[in-house]
């Protein structure tokens, strides 16, 4: 099967598209975090989630550096790779909840999709108009 060059230019369009929803999501998360929850309060969560309080302001960094990172292209793939644990742990947390988001507590459909989608990052590449691409951690 060979590969337009159509092909080829909407397939990096298309990822640059879903770099820039994934960069755009982990931000707006941090932020949620920040300015809705509070830190002391998303500590509190993770606390009683079972994690350690510390981890939730390591979380709200890691947020907001890789979804910059993922917005900008700079390192998006890897950005994207990266930040997968940190969505198979929602998943986890989230998982006694069920499906649906808006469950009380919410649920992990909405996590998941996001863990995906961030695999299929990874998987596709930063896209276009990235600042700054890397060989390190690439699917071969």
């Amino acid at each position: 099967m060979t590969t337009t060059a159509s092909e080829t230019l909407a397939a990096r369009h298309g990822a640059t598209l879903l770099r820039i929803a994934l960069g755009t999501m982990w931000i707006t998360h941090a932020l949620l975090k920040i300015f809705v929850f509070t830190l002391p309060g998303t500590a509190q969560f993770f606390e009683s989630a079972g994690l350690p309080g510390f981890v939730a302001y390591v979380v709200v960094a890691a947020e907001l550096a890789g979804g910059a990172a993922l917005l900008l292209g700079f390192y998006g793939r890897q950005a994207s790779l990266l930040l997968a644990p940190v969505l198979a742990v929602v998943v986890w947390v989230h998982w006694p909840n069920g499906w649906v988001f808006t469950s009380p507590k919410g649920g992990w459909e909405y996590p998941l999709f996001l863990l995906v989608a961030s695999l299929a990052q990874w998987l596709l590449g930063d896209g276009a108009w990235a600042a700054r691409r890397s060989r390190l951690l690439v699917p071969r």
